[in-house]
C-alpha cells in the first residue's frame, strides 16, 4: 500500500440532491473501511430540500482512527455542478485536486490546484442513465489516484448501488476509468502529488 493510500486524507464530494453525492461519498467510504482495512468518516449535509438543492458528502480517510471526522480544507474535491463548485472551490487545499463534470461546471483557471475535467454524465447516458454520472466520476478518481483501489473500488460500487442495476453502473465506473487513464496520459501526474504515476 503506497504512502498516499495510508495517510489521511479529506475528500468532498458536492452536486445537488438526485446525483448521488451522498452515494458517492459513501462508496468511496465504503471501499477503504471494508476493503483495504482502513478507516473512513462520512458527513453529509443537504440543503432545505433534498432533490435540487446544494448537497455535499464529506470523507475523511486514514491508516489511523479518526477522532474528529470534520472536512475544512479537503485535498481533493469532486464536484457535479456549477454551485457546487461555487461554494467548496475555496475550500480547496493548495496542491489538492478538482475533478468535475465537465458538462455542467466551468472551473475558474486557479494555479494553486489541479483540475481534472469527465463527461461523467454523458458517459452515465452511454451506459444507461445520467443519474449514474457520480459512479463515472468515482471511476475517472480511481484511474487518477492512488486513495482508493481499482479492486476495493469496484467491490464498493456493486455491493452499493441498487439491485439489479449492478452491470449498468459498472459500465459507467469502467467509462470513467478508461478516460482517467486516457487523462493521465495525456496530461501527466506534475500538476498534483496526488495523481498517479502517469
Amino acid at each position: 500500500m503506497t504512502t498516499q493510500a495510508t495517510q489521511r486524507m479529506e475528500v468532498r464530494v458536492t452536486g445537488f440532491g438526485g446525483q448521488g453525492v451522498i452515494l458517492a461519498g459513501h462508496i468511496i467510504g465504503q471501499a477503504v473501511a471494508l476493503y483495504q482495512d482502513r478507516y473512513a468518516a462520512l458527513a453529509q449535509n443537504y440543503g432545505p430540500e433534498a432533490r435540487g438543492s446544494a448537497c455535499r458528502a464529506d470523507v475523511i480517510l486514514s491508516g489511523d482512527p479518526i477522532d474528529y471526522p470534520a472536512v475544512f480544507n479537503p485535498q481533493l474535491l469532486l464536484v457535479l455542478s456549477q454551485d457546487g463548485y461555487t461554494q467548496h472551490k475555496r475550500h480547496l487545499r493548495e496542491g489538492g485536486l478538482l475533478i468535475y463534470d465537465e458538462g455542467l461546471v466551468r472551473p475558474e483557471a486557479d494555479a494553486r490546484v489541479a483540475h481534472a475535467g469527465i463527461p461523467a454524465t454523458r458517459f452515465a447516458q452511454e451506459a444507461g442513465h445520467k443519474i449514474m454520472a457520480n459512479i463515472a466520476m468515482l471511476g475517472f478518481l480511481t484511474a487518477l489516484t492512488d486513495v482508493v483501489g481499482l479492486d476495493e473500488m469496484t467491490k464498493a460500487v456493486s455491493a452499493s448501488v441498487p439491485p439489479g442495476t449492478d452491470a449498468k453502473n459498472l459500465k459507467a465506473f469502467q467509462l470513467g476509468y478508461d478516460y482517467g487513464l486516457g487523462w493521465l496520459r495525456e496530461h501527466g501526474s506534475s500538476a498534483s502529488p496526488l495523481l498517479r504515476a502517469s
